[in-house]
């Protein structure tokens, strides 16, 4: 069946995964929206006629805009800006981006009366989780500017879904890694910090002592969940995306190298995480199918592209993480 889909973000690191899963029906026509902040335009084919870019911030309501929703039938909305540090510093701009960007999407869809909109939502909403595996039933907990206003996000397209009967679905993203993610950021960043340092032959900065556990879930696994949550016709569901693992620090710094420096742990960061994914089982049927090992080793096979990336050091990430030590304490 012919569907016309816009993905916002699609030129980002989870983005560009979602519309390379979407080329390979080739009945799909894609727009995808980006303002290359941070998305890449290497990181999509452009050459492939399916698929039109659109640069255009989302903040911005325009007319241009509001024309690229006509006789679209999905959107997902990946658009936003995701690093803590920075949303400490620039709250403003954060608001506007995932706040502002995501109420104009939402009008826009229905206004052009969008079929399907799926919305990535962030595990920060759960702050530091006191029960494991933390199900879509957990207690909120917002620690910094960038869960805010992700969890806003959420808000808005729950509320357009109540009242002006959009069909939407919420996927909280846990710890997403794999190609294409960068060195900063709530996804992958771990993974790019320590590509870019191994690639440099310097050691890899370990934060606390690294027993430390996160949920990480692989890119491809999670662009094939934002699939199956487009066909999902019961509406207002909010659905965990993670492995439902827990894989500590230091056992993915084993699998890219030996060589580490150790810096203090920082405050609002979780001790563990570990997603319960047995809602995205039964009502998407989709799990993880990407074990960490696999999946660092096709990044380590990649790992020329974090060549260039910022290789961040003791120094270098005391200065930056520096306002986070001062409020969130």
């Amino acid at each position: 069946m012919k569907k016309n889909i816009i993905v916002t973000g699609g030129c980002g690191f989870i983005g560009s995964h979602i519309v390379e899963e979407l080329l390979k029906n080739k009945k799909n026509n894609i727009i995808v929206i980006d303002n290359l902040i941070s998305g890449k335009k290497s990181n999509i084919n452009l050459k492939n006629k399916k698929l039109k870019f659109v640069k255009l911030d989302i903040s911005k309501n325009s007319k241009k805009f509001d024309k690229l929703f006509k006789k679209v039938d999905t959107v997902f909305h990946l658009a936003a800006l995701a690093d803590i540090v920075p949303s400490i510093n620039n709250p403003g701009l954060y608001f506007s981006t995932n706040v502002t960007g995501t109420l104009n999407l939402l009008n826009a869809c229905v206004k052009n009366k969008i079929k399907k909109v799926v919305y990535a939502a962030s595990a920060s909403s759960y702050g530091i989780p006191q029960k494991f595996p933390t199900s879509e039933n957990s207690k909120i907990s917002l620690m910094y500017p960038y869960a805010l206003t992700k969890k806003l996000g959420e808000d808005l397209v729950l509320h357009w879904a109540e009242v002006y009967k959009l069909n939407v679905t919420s996927l909280r993203l846990f710890n997403v890694y794999g190609t294409r993610s960068r060195t900063s950021g709530a996804y992958g960043a771990v993974f790019g910090v320590f590509l870019a340092q191994k690639i440099n032959d310097k050691p890899l900065t370990i934060v606390g002592d690294g027993k430390q556990t996160r949920d990480f879930v692989y890119v491809k696994d999670v662009a094939k969940a934002f699939l199956k949550s487009s066909n999902l016709k019961k509406n207002k569901k909010i659905i965990n995306i993670g492995s439902g693992k827990e894989t500590s620090v230091n056992y993915i710094a084993d699998l890219i190298s030996k060589k580490r420096t150790f810096i203090p742990k920082r405050p609002g960061e979780p001790d563990r995480s570990k997603a319960d994914i047995s809602r995205a089982k039964k009502l998407l049927k989709w799990k993880p199918s990407t074990t960490v090992n696999v999946g660092v080793g096709v990044m380590l096979k990649n790992i020329s592209k974090w060549k260039k990336a910022p290789v961040w050091n003791k120094k270098s990430i005391s200065k930056a993480t520096k306002v986070w030590f001062k409020y969130l304490k």
